[in-house]
């Protein structure tokens, strides 16, 4: 029997294109005719950087030769598909020097190779430990994500400690795991020595019976989820996780009736003081220590001339952020999602931030810097998610975020005249290779880096404004009509993902404290504007008496939720919720 014809395949080796996504009906059906593996034409595609084949239930296996064959995986998406543990290979046939993100999730997995987190019990045909690799020698050593969700997994090994030594982000929701971390901690790794970048990590929806104390060996642990778990104690160990910020216990049956009402109403800090002082009923000396050196801090603070509140408010009024409910607001913004976007980038988060001050000096070009920096760092060179801002005084709502066939969608990208998004593309694509003739190098700089993210698409997302005009085209720009300018005071953020919601929250939150952080630096610098008092004060919420002299740092930043809804008017995602912004509010002041 031939094999089966694979034209997406031809196209990306003719097009020499970086990504690949397969998806549909046909494509099941020709992995069925395949043997359930991977077609053998994927491995003739070695500069491939993007693969993503999810929600065929045919897959079983990769087949041989995966990792040799494409060196150059920086994300590999295999979501919803019907993996078996020797369809992974010994980790994935070898290793990915390049691969910084891995989905697995919603696989029925039930065990999974040494390099990925298995346990050696669970693999008998594993080579022996003397013949692991060493530390030096990662199978993937610039593995940042990796998303085990959805599987059947009932212990972990520390196989992927040694495998992945820079994760930050492990995702182990909907499983069967019992005990946490498990043997997923090397048991002779030095404190910090396992995952010293990991800041995330989920379990909920598991059997954990355990949470160990050793979970305070994760030094960069920032977020944990083990909700919905069988936990009857939470170790006091988690109170020595030194940048703890955020924990979800919820819906486990705790022991200390007092400690189960803290975890379903507390802020995470209150928990972690209650654990720290030993609970009700045990550590009765620890939590009177404690206490007497309150008592002694309290006395400290009075002596000094205050109970220290005044200090904290004069610290956190340096970096301070006001939401505004939807509830308190005569007019918000709503951005309505249509269908199709749901096969071509189906996440997006926004809000809007008032009282930004970009007219001093290089305010405006440091801002710009800064969401540059964000692409390229947390948003992953926009392959994770991207960003787009706007003057929210240019824009008309409400909103529609739609998609339109490449030669029906029209912008008026930055700094160029309206022109089709096919036509923008192809445009781009006579830049790059220009580009690259001129400096006899392969990489491009600017829009030209992220041409491939498009690849096979045969709709492009966008962001429409209530006449009709495109202002956003992500992930490669938005419109002039919204550009924002050093006499822009109103943003309007946006934040798209065609991986998960969590990561354009995750964004959001990081994009609000940078600016934060940048609107601070500005008004403590005092640079030259060039400009009236009167031109300033008709911009935004600033003191609009010239005379006072107040701190200007005393204003907050003004965040408005934007709800997020279908096209019926049902909610699908509202910014901020009353969980958003709490991983950076360690560094940020928010006053809901």
């Amino acid at each position: 029997m031939a094999a089966a014809a694979w034209p997406e395949l031809e196209a990306a080796a003719r097009e020499r294109r970086r990504e690949l996504a397969l998806a549909g009906a046909a494509v099941a059906e020709r992995v069925e005719a395949g043997g359930g593996r991977l077609p053998a034409a994927l491995l003739a595609l070695p500069l491939l950087q993007s693969l993503e084949l999810s929600g065929c239930a045919a897959l079983r296996e990769l087949g041989p030769g995966l990792a040799a064959a494409l060196p150059a995986l920086h994300t590999l998406v295999l979501r919803g598909n019907a993996l078996g543990p020797a369809g992974l290979g010994a980790g994935l046939g070898g290793p990915l020097p390049a691969l910084r993100l891995l989905d697995l999730s919603g696989n029925g997995l039930e065990a999974l190779p040494a390099a990925l987190g298995g346990a050696a019990a669970a693999e008998p045909a594993a080579e022996p430990p003397a013949a692991e690799p060493p530390a030096a020698a990662a199978a993937f050593p610039q593995l940042r994500s990796l998303n085990l969700s959805g599987n059947r997994l009932r212990e972990l090994g520390p196989g992927l400690a040694r495998a992945a030594p820079q994760l930050q982000a492990l995702l182990l929701s909907g499983n069967r795991l019992r005990a946490l971390p498990g043997g997923l901690l090397p048991p002779a790794a030095a404190p910090g020595g396992a995952f010293p970048l990991l800041s995330r990590l989920e379990a909920a929806d598991n059997e954990v019976a355990e949470l160990g104390a050793d979970i305070a060996a994760l030094p960069a642990l920032k977020s944990l989820d083990v909700a919905n778990n069988q936990l009857r104690e939470l170790p006091a160990a988690l109170a020595d996780c030194p940048r703890l910020k955020e924990a979800n216990f919820r819906g486990n049956q705790l022991k200390d009736k007092r400690l189960e009402k803290m975890v379903n109403g507390c802020q995470t800090k209150a928990i972690l003081e209650y654990l720290r002082a030993g609970g009700r009923g045990k550590g009765k000396a620890e939590a009177g220590r404690e206490e007497a050196r309150k008592k002694k801090r309290e006395k400290q603070q009075k002596k000094d001339g205050g109970d220290g509140e005044q200090d904290e408010l004069e610290e956190a009024s340096k970096l301070l952020v006001k939401v505004l409910h939807v509830s308190e607001n005569p007019a918000p913004l709503v951005v309505k999602v249509s269908p199709g976007v749901k096969d071509v980038r189906p996440f997006i988060v926004c809000c809007v931030l008032k009282g930004v001050n970009l007219k001093p000096g290089n305010a405006l070009k440091r801002f710009l810097s800064a969401q540059t920096k964000l692409h390229e760092d947390i948003c992953e060179k926009r392959t994770a998610a991207t960003i787009a801002t706007h003057d929210l005084q240019l824009i008309r709502g409400p909103l529609t975020y739609d998609v339109r066939p490449p030669d029906e969608l029209k912008i008026m990208p930055l700094g160029r005249k309206e022109i089709k998004a096919k036509d923008l593309l192809r445009q781009l694509q006579l830049e790059a290779e220009e580009q690259r003739k001129q400096k006899k190098r392969q990489n491009v700089s600017g829009l030209h880096r992220y041409l491939q993210l498009l690849d096979g698409k045969d709709n492009y997302p966008c962001l429409v404004d209530a006449e009709g005009v495109v202002i956003s085209f992500p992930p490669i720009t938005n419109s002039e009509k919204t550009k924002i300018r050093k006499d822009t005071r109103d943003l309007f953020l946006e934040v798209t993902s065609d991986t998960n919601l969590q990561i354009c929250k995750d964004v959001m939150d990081t994009l609000i404290l940078k600016i934060a952080e940048l609107n601070r630096f500005t008004l403590e610098n005092k640079e030259d504007s060039g400009s009236d008092n009167e031109s300033d004060a008709l911009c935004g919420p600033v003191n609009l008496n010239p005379s006072q002299n107040v701190q200007p740092m005393n204003f907050p930043l003004v965040v408005e939720q934007v709800r997020v809804v279908d096209t019926d008017g049902n909610l699908k995602v509202l910014y901020p919720s009353k969980t958003d912004l709490t991983a950076v509010s360690s560094l940020l002041t928010v006053i809901r």
